[in-house]
């Protein structure tokens, strides 16, 4: 995630709810990218688009209102309008990563690439994505470098288990 998607004074637990956020609709969209391929021939590029809007934009609603009940069943009390405008910057904020998926997909709409061109290269920048930002993570960790290594190998493999189950699910 870029440095200029977190707030300049953000603190380190606001700066990792915004990055969990955006790692966890980044492999939501994997998801629905993934399960699009699998049936892209004949697929219209403004379906694609369409199917990936509304699954990535109902799990950013879905996290929002589970902050929202967290919060209230946390602190018995409503957000107040700060931490309300806080919890909607950290949800809807990780929509940021359906932008490149939305302009490959759009590229075939236009004629520019093929459905299934497009849906490839989306599943390959949101990997390269996951991959920078578990590379970012790791970088900064005050552990040896071979040890950072043996952290960065267990993000890899921990990511690979879920594209796996993800690819497991859509073909059964």
């Amino acid at each position: 995630m870029p440095e200029s998607a977190v707030p300049e004074g953000a603190v380190p637990e606001q700066r990792a709810e915004r990055l969990k956020e955006r790692i966890y609709i980044t492999f939501t969209a994997l998801a629905v990218v993934l399960a699009l391929s699998s049936h892209a021939i004949g697929l219209d590029p403004g379906q694609a688009a369409l199917t990936l809007l509304i699954s990535v934009g109902g799990a950013v609603l879905a996290v929002f209102c589970a902050d929202v009940v967290a919060h209230i069943a946390v602190h018995r009390v409503l957000p107040t309008a700060a931490e309300m405008r806080h919890m909607f910057a950290v949800s809807f904020g990780a929509l940021g990563v359906i932008v490149l998926p939305m302009i490959f997909i759009g590229l075939a709409a236009l004629g520019h690439w093929s459905i299934e061109g497009s849906l490839r290269a989306t599943v390959i920048a949101l990997i390269a994505s996951l991959a920078v930002i578990g590379f970012l993570a790791v970088r900064r960790v005050r552990l040896s470098w071979w040890k950072r290594l043996i952290v960065l190998l267990l993000e890899v493999a921990l990511g690979l288990a879920v594209v796996g189950l993800e690819l497991l699910a859509h073909t059964l």
